[in-house]
């Protein structure tokens, strides 16, 4: 099984994104509320079992039961069927990492995570636009694939179509980690940061966003919010990112 692995494991091609103009849902400055996003590259789809396993099995610190507890909770790759092997679907997105761990990972390719506002800056495209959040449509296919339950056996990856970039399954997969996962809402506590931030803090803040009709955003953003660096869940993953866009 881990030959088969390691033969699978071929890292999935970086997609060049041609930075732009940005609106996030909640900008830092509301004065100065749209963002200019860099060009960037990103994973053409969410790294793999096989992948994952390949990575731990050439560093054996970040492979289950020899992390450390600073890293990683218990739950850490705990489906796995050994430490080095997922027990089946090598083509399926891992979950079960740390945000420690997804960082270590794209280390090793030579990458590293995207950011939320470059994640969400390519997320916005549907198979025909680069900026679909007007599309009504288009909006709520995606709110109807987040209202379904969730599944410990998510599909594999690369199997719908991709969206205008060429980017697969950032809707309707997992969720994923991006580097700076809780600082949209809790840049700081914002429990004591005056009206505005305690409209952020709770299930209100969908009033303060920019666009209060794309309400998965602000799940997204929910939820990344509710992280913190050592959790592991079965319907969380990742993908890497890289600076510039290769000529």
């Amino acid at each position: 099984m881990i030959a088969l692995l390691l033969g699978l494991a071929a890292a999935a091609p970086l997609v060049p994104i041609e930075g732009g103009k940005y609106l996030p849902l909640y900008p830092p400055d509301p004065e100065q509320p749209v963002t200019d996003v860099a060009s960037f590259q990103i994973d053409a789809t969410p790294v793999t079992r096989a992948e994952f396993a390949a990575f731990v099995t050439a560093q054996p610190k970040w492979q289950r039961g020899q992390v450390a507890a600073l890293f990683a909770e218990r739950a850490y790759l705990s489906s796995w069927a050994t430490p080095t092997d997922p027990g089946g679907r090598p083509n399926g997105p891992v979950t079960e990492v740390s945000w420690f761990a997804a960082r270590a990972y794209c280390a090793a390719e030579g990458k590293r995570l995207p950011t939320e506002d470059e994640w969400e800056y390519v997320a916005r495209a549907s198979e025909t636009s680069y900026d679909a959040t007007q599309d009504d449509a288009w909006l709520g296919q995606i709110l109807s694939w987040y209202a379904k339950p969730g599944s410990d056996d998510p599909p594999n990856v690369g199997q719908g179509m991709p969206n205008l970039w060429g980017v697969h399954d950032q809707h309707g997969v997992v969720w994923e980690w991006v580097e700076d996962f809780n600082n949209t809402l809790f840049g700081t506590d914002g429990r004591e940061g005056g009206d505005e931030d305690e409209l952020r803090f709770c299930g209100s803040g969908t009033l303060s966003a920019t666009d209060v009709r794309d309400y998965a955003r602000f799940m997204r953003i929910a939820f990344r919010s509710s992280l913190q660096g050592t959790y592991t869940t079965a319907q969380l993953g990742f993908r890497c990112a890289a600076d510039g866009v290769t000529p």
